[in-house]
This record gives structure tokens, sequence and C-alpha cells, in this order.
């Protein structure tokens, strides 16, 4: 009988361990922030990152890692200025976003980027240390942003 019990507390710790993880990525973390007015930028190929005309700014960020940032948004600007103006961003991957922050879809955005449906500019590079802002834009306006990690960071 009594490992009948070990083995429900187990379980029972388990599960409550498991819900505390799931709580802490989806929500803990997470906040939105009110977004700058120059908060979607982009970086020139001539040089130097320059903010882009953005509306409907919505954004999200964590103190806990520099790669959980997000926005959406959306631009007047059509994508064969931004490619004749901006600096590509080739090995852009978005990365997921919690459940609750409903405008940005990774898995749309990843799979427009890989049909060349949707373009990936740099935003700013190393706007933390080895960490890039990756800014994806749809033909039709919307715009998505999140934080990626370049690949630079010496060990």
């Amino acid at each position: 009988m009594s490992g009948k019990i070990i083995a429900g507390g187990i379980v029972v710790i388990a599960l409550l361990f498991g819900v505390a993880v799931y709580y802490f990525q989806e929500f803990y973390y997470y906040r939105r922030v009110e977004p700058a007015a120059d908060e979607i930028a982009l970086t020139a190929l001539a040089g130097g990152v320059a903010p882009i005309p953005a509306a409907g700014v919505q954004a999200i960020d964590a103190s806990s890692s520099p790669i959980r940032y997000r926005a959406c948004f959306t631009t007047q600007l059509a994508l064969a200025d931004l490619e004749a103006s901006y600096r590509p961003y080739p090995a852009a991957e978005p990365l997921n976003a919690p459940f609750w922050f409903e405008c940005f879809d990774a898995k749309m955005v990843g799979a427009a980027l890989e049909s060349g449906q949707a373009r990936a500019f740099l935003g700013t590079a190393d706007i933390h240390r080895g960490v890039d802002r990756v800014v994806a834009v749809l033909p039709d306006g919307r715009g998505f942003v999140w934080h990626q990690v370049n690949g630079e960071i010496a060990h």
C-alpha cells in the first residue's frame, strides 16, 4: 500500500511542477509593453537604423531573456520600397509567442518567409549582446518583430 502512496505522491508533485513550468513560460515573465514611437526601426542598406511608419504596434517583453521580445504592427510601406532601402535578414526564424499574444503567429510568419511571400529585415544588430532584432513584413503591410540569437557570442 505504501508503494501506491509514494507513486501517487510522485505523480502529484510532477503534475504540480508541470503546471508551474507552463505558467512561468506562458504568463509570469511576459508583460505587455508600451512601444516607443520609433520602436519599429530597420537598418538601412547605407548603414544606420531608422524608424519606419508603423501603426497599431502591440508588444510584449520579458526581463528573463533577451529573446522574448515580440511585436506586431502594420505599415503602409510597400515590400519593394523596404527591399530597396533596408538590409535583409536571410536567416530569420520567428520564435513562438505565448498563446495569449494573438497577433503574433510564428508558424504563419515562418511559412510566409519560406515561401518568399514575406520579407525579413535587420531591425537592430546586437540589440542585446549576440541578439538581433528582426522585422518581417507581409505584402498586406502586417509586420512582426522578434529577437533572434545571431551566433556571434564568443564562447
